[in-house]
């Protein structure tokens, strides 16, 4: 049995269209260089092992330029590839194939070295219960991508913006006068959305608890400090979902999804991430 297919973001066209304007602008002055008549073919490679993410962005931006270009891919959405590895295959009009070459390795570079920073987390929490989740400190104008790119590499989004979530934080609580207020009030708007707290301590934690919360979210908590949480939390007539947050690292993500949270998040999957290497290589036609 095999997992169902991730659903693309809805404005992935929308994000190749403008990432296609922005390098092409009024023409691509250098492939009209080119006669107009000639056809190529090209193979992309990796120079390292990575988790493919970002087939249908390349698809779209080649189909966008020129729907006379062809692509034949040798691997999967999601598959493991190692070091020179080819990925896909790509044939039609030189002018095409040059003008879309950045675009489409700037999307594939980008989203497979997300998918393969989340699976890298994702993978030493496994048997654990506790699922890897993400932040909002993605790359301005490419969130959706880099959160499709999160579940492709086996980890699971935290809200997409502000407007599909609350997350109480400190200056909210502050704001507010309280955290019991923060809740309270978050209730009355009626989104019906889940309602997290950021709690700095296990005082803090009691009160979003007692508050009604969803979520708590324990930031910076040492490990003793989210065992503790973990047994105040499911001792409590109203048990919530907690999340572990603040300097995970490759090293102690899996102790902290064995004190019993529900949750890790990690900014550095889509905050730190460094562009899979890869390379395309062209076979001119007359």
């Amino acid at each position: 049995m095999t997992n169902p297919p991730i659903p693309v973001p809805e404005d992935l066209a929308l994000q190749v269209d403008r990432a296609l304007a922005e390098d092409i602008g009024s023409g691509d002055l250098t492939a009209a260089l080119i006669p107009a008549g000639r056809t190529g073919r090209a193979t992309v490679i990796t120079r390292e092992a990575a988790i493919v993410c970002g087939v249908p962005y390349v698809n779209a931006a080649f189909a966008h330029l020129d729907p006379a270009v062809r692509i034949a891919w040798q691997v999967a959405e999601g598959a493991a590839v190692v070091a020179d590895q080819p990925l896909f295959s790509v044939a039609g009009p030189a002018r095409s194939l040059l003008t879309g070459e950045r675009t489409a390795l700037n999307f594939l570079q980008l989203l497979s070295a997300t998918a393969t920073a989340a699976h890298s987390y994702a993978v030493l929490i496994e048997g654990t219960g506790c699922r890897l989740l993400d932040t909002r400190k993605t790359i301005p104008g490419l969130r959706s991508a880099q959160k499709y790119a999160v579940r492709v590499g086996g980890g699971q989004n935290h809200r997409m913006g502000l407007f599909d979530g609350v997350l109480i934080k400190e200056n909210h609580i502050m704001a507010a006068g309280s955290i019991a207020n923060a809740v309270s009030s978050a209730r009355a708007a009626g989104q019906g959305v889940p309602v997290e707290v950021e709690v700095e301590t296990l005082d803090e934690l009691r009160q979003a608890i007692a508050a009604g919360a969803d979520i708590a979210m324990l930031d910076e908590f040492s490990l003793d400090g989210m065992r503790e949480a973990v047994a105040i939390n499911r001792a409590s007539p109203r048990p919530l979902e907690l999340e572990a947050s603040g300097s995970v690292t490759q090293q102690t993500i899996r102790e902290i999804a064995l004190t019993g949270v529900d949750y890790v998040s990690v900014g550095s999957i889509t905050k730190h991430v460094r562009a899979v290497d890869l390379s395309m290589r062209f076979e001119w036609q007359d």
